[in-house]
């Protein structure tokens, strides 16, 4: 992708919109905008840079705080007038010190960010851990504790316990998603055969 694929013509300015989402969690995280040189910088540096219409100048972010934005994919819009960013944030992306500029649920996304937290723990295996305890217990012990999850989420939905129903559901999702990571699989994976169903 290069900066003469876009159409700005419509634009005034000549800049471009850029919409930065995180590309574990999928919470949309800011907005700004490009000209041709903060494009060619994020490019080439793999970090979002920006051009200020307030400063009238490039703005790296992060370059202050060190909370950069750390490129992943980046995908143009339909019109190719605006740009999408997926990216890994270092730290809150907004100046208030928040996940994101806008005020959408916090717990937004959290699953994806727990499974990549699930990942880590296989990768680093940290002593402490008990993520670290049940993949060195191995396959058994994991699908044991998933079906463990399950029976009780069952018992709690079957008593029409909701509260409880929501405690032990949470516990199952978090056992599947170290059986997931043991089986080296991601949920976007599941979303794939989900979608294939569906059609």
């Amino acid at each position: 992708m290069e900066f003469k694929d876009f159409d700005l013509s419509r634009t005034g300015d000549g800049l471009m919109p850029v919409i930065v989402q995180d590309w574990c969690t999928l919470k949309v995280l800011m907005l700004g905008y490009m000209n041709e040189e903060a494009f060619n910088r994020t490019v080439s540096e793999g970090r979002v840079t920006f051009w200020s219409r307030s400063r009238n100048c490039l703005w790296t972010k992060g370059e202050t705080s060190g909370n950069f934005l750390y490129v992943k994919d980046m995908y143009l819009d339909c019109d190719a007038d605006t740009l999408l960013i997926k990216a890994k944030p270092v730290g809150p992306v907004c100046h208030r010190g928040t996940t994101a500029c806008f005020d959408t649920p916090e717990e937004e996304g959290f699953i994806r960010s727990l499974e990549q937290l699930v990942r880590e723990r296989k990768e680093r295996m940290p002593e402490d851990s008990y993520t670290t305890r049940l993949f060195i217990k191995g396959i058994k012990t994991i699908a044991k504790k998933v079906g463990e999850e399950c029976s009780e989420s069952i018992i709690e939905a079957v008593d029409g316990k909701r509260d409880r129903f929501i405690y032990e559901a949470s516990d199952l999702i978090y056992h599947l998603l170290v059986l997931l990571r043991q089986m080296d699989v991601d949920i976007n994976e599941l979303e794939k055969e989900l979608m294939y169903r569906h059609r």
